[in-house]
């Protein structure tokens, strides 16, 4: 479970946006890239080279 006071100074490294917890929990979602950045052992990876597009259903469900 991700810390909220981690999540509320967390950004994505390609746009600068603010992220959002999946639905899930297993990602960080940025809607002004359209990336999602996993989280693997309860540590986000803020790398774009690991980060997956996310699908013009998911943007518009956001």
């Amino acid at each position: 479970m991700m810390d909220k006071k981690l999540l509320n100074i967390l950004v994505c490294p390609e746009s600068k946006a603010p992220l959002k917890l999946s639905k899930d929990g297993s990602e960080l979602i940025c809607y002004a890239s359209g990336l999602a950045y996993p989280i693997r052992e309860d540590i986000p990876v803020l790398l774009i080279d690991e980060a997956r597009q996310i699908s013009s259903e998911e943007k518009q469900n956001s």
